[in-house]
């Protein structure tokens, strides 16, 4: 989905987004009902945590500070290839709550982007992303995360009644 802006093999090699502390058990993907019968597939002793009324997080045992997505293969990446987690595929840009708002953000933690300006960001997003992310998190609110004021905000929509 962000191929012409992120070369796959930045991502491969960086892996920042894979990667969590204690403090970011909130950022950690959420896993659609579908995506969970076939992660447990393929780890079977993955454990789960309701995530919103339809959706899941990984159950997450800290080994120390940090830990990585249990999807995350040392050589080869994200086990489950281009059908990763929705967060993951529109990694760094998230889908956030504010006020009275669905806001598409972008994360702070993706050195990969500072080589573009943040109106460039903006338009690839509105021509780019705006209508698919917008769609889907209509479709899956529990994609949606409550905002953080480290991320700036790209594009909002207000929040229909």
């Amino acid at each position: 989905m962000l191929k012409q802006i992120l070369h796959p093999q930045t991502c491969a090699d960086c892996r920042q987004c894979c990667l969590f502390d204690c403090y970011d058990v909130w950022n950690t993907p959420v896993i659609v009902p579908e995506l969970r019968m076939k992660i447990q597939k393929l780890l079977p002793d993955a454990e789960f945590l309701s995530a919103g009324t339809e959706s899941y997080r990984f159950k997450i045992h800290p080994d120390g500070d940090s830990f990585a997505c249990p999807l995350l293969h040392p050589e080869t990446g994200c086990l489950l290839g281009e059908e990763k987690p929705f967060d993951c595929q529109i990694f760094p840009f998230r889908m956030m709550h504010l006020h009275d708002s669905t806001v598409i953000a972008i994360s702070p933690l993706c050195d990969a982007l500072t080589e573009y300006s943040l109106k460039f960001l903006l338009d690839f997003v509105k021509t780019e992303l705006a209508e698919k992310l917008f769609l889907y998190a209509e479709q899956h609110p529990d994609v949606v995360h409550v905002y953080d004021p480290l991320y700036p905000v790209l594009l909002w929509k207000p929040l229909k009644f």
